[in-house]
């Protein structure tokens, strides 16, 4: 049984929770300053980390999701899931020729946290998109075995294998929908809350370093949709871009995908900008689940 999407014409309220390995932490604080404002989703949309913690969140939409989001992040901070030595992951990437770590840590946590098996046994509607390698393409999960989509959305190139579903391989839904708004807009969402990683509310400036030549390109091609997303709303439909406290400049120092030293922090003051947002824009205190 498919997940089923916001009815058409309800107008519901979706969280959209974007794509940015160990910069998802401020997602958490996001969501618990949301549901300290009584904010509650409808339907919920992620990409790569969003789908971690959006799956969480569909699972158990309430206060509840925020503390079980905060045993995950912490058990990703004991480097179970990225751990090994400057050795071990060389020797996984000369055996596989393709990635630096295995997959099962990460199924396993997913595995251990989330309460639910299937997308159908969901409290309330999710879906996560992946990159399909043979079809060059996004595509959408929204029914089946949750911690497969999961897994699939979260494939980051190089540190995690591809994801085989079904005879079909899939990277990280990063690739091809970072912050998928319009899918939330097409699933029949009328209220919208964006929780993303920090990198959108921080401007793009010109590389002055080698170094710094991947990091631009990779925020246009991902800033790029969302942009487009927000230019091509229908009439009707309203989007809360919520920031994430994080001012410190877009570095490198941003994608170190192993150094969680900084996700408490992260969370707190995500928590502490949402929150100052929604008090300012008098957020709905009668949204769904």
């Amino acid at each position: 049984m498919a997940s089923p999407r916001v009815p058409a014409g309800r107008g519901g309220t979706a969280f959209v929770l974007g794509g940015g390995g160990v910069l998802g932490a401020a997602e958490v604080g996001m969501l618990r300053a949301l549901f300290e404002h009584g904010v509650h989703p409808d339907l919920v949309v992620g990409t790569s980390v969003g789908a971690i913690n959006g799956a969480l969140v569909a699972a158990d939409p309430g206060p509840s999701a925020v503390d079980r989001l905060r045993a995950v992040w912490e058990e990703l901070a004991s480097q179970q899931v990225f751990a090994g030595s400057v050795l071990g992951r060389m020797s996984t990437l000369v055996r596989t020729r393709t990635h630096l770590h295995r997959a099962e840590p990460l199924r396993q946590l997913l595995e251990a946290h989330l309460p639910v098996k299937t997308f159908a046994e969901l409290r309330i509607p999710f879906q996560c998109v992946a990159a399909s390698i043979e079809r060059a393409a996004e595509h959408w999960f929204s029914d089946g075995a949750l911690v497969d989509a999961v897994l699939a959305s979260c494939a980051v190139p190089g540190l995690l294998p591809p994801v085989q579903l079904a005879g079909e391989h899939y990277l990280d839904g990063g690739l091809v929908h970072s912050i998928p708004v319009g899918r939330a807009v097409a699933l029949g969402a009328g209220t919208i809350y964006v929780l993303h990683v920090g990198r959108i509310d921080r401007p793009l400036r010109p590389p002055t370093r080698p170094w710094e030549v991947a990091t631009v390109a990779f925020e246009i091609a991902r800033r790029h949709r969302f942009a487009g997303d927000l230019a091509a709303l229908p009439p009707g439909v309203t989007v809360h871009v919520l920031p994430s406290g994080d001012t410190a400049p877009l570095s490198t120092a941003n994608l170190r995908y192993r150094d969680f030293s900084g996700v408490a922090a992260r969370i707190d003051r995500a928590h502490a900008a949402a929150g100052d947002h929604l008090d300012r824009v008098r957020a709905p205190t009668d949204g769904g689940a």
